[in-house]
């Protein structure tokens, strides 16, 4: 786990957006009743991006793949609000190119996770993420 004397603030208000309700509820599971984390759900990225100032989340989990906006213009879209310019952002995607996912990092994500994964494991695998980042 990361270094909590170092002034890391603790992970607690995460905005998700993913149009499927069945990874919806699973990630809700997963992040909420096993992580103890406060989780925003979002449609789209575009109502993630509404909801962004009003649920001042610490942490962007987003669908790549979703109507309206997908989750890299919802990335692109949320930093262009200066308080949320350095934002940490995790991509979720069923799409696991190399390629593709060396592109999401270079948008800026802190990470790609790939579906299918393990709900068992993914408030451990996020709460991780957030330590390396350091915010």
């Amino acid at each position: 786990m990361g270094n909590r004397g170092e002034g890391i603030q603790p992970l607690v208000r995460i905005l998700y957006a993913e149009d499927e309700p069945d990874i919806q509820q699973l990630v809700s599971l997963a992040l909420e009743v096993v992580g103890g984390f406060t989780l925003k759900i979002c449609q789209s990225g575009l109502e993630a991006l509404n909801e962004v100032e009003t649920f001042k989340p610490q942490l962007l989990l987003l669908d790549v793949m979703m109507p309206d906006l997908d989750g890299p213009g919802a990335l692109k879209s949320i930093r262009a609000i200066e308080a949320y310019r350095d934002i940490p952002a995790i991509f979720i995607t069923a799409k696991v190119q190399e390629g593709e996912v060396q592109g999401y990092l270079k948008l800026g994500a802190a990470d790609v996770i790939t579906k299918p994964f393990d709900p068992m494991t993914l408030a451990e695998r996020i709460q991780d993420i957030w330590d390396k980042v350091g915010v």
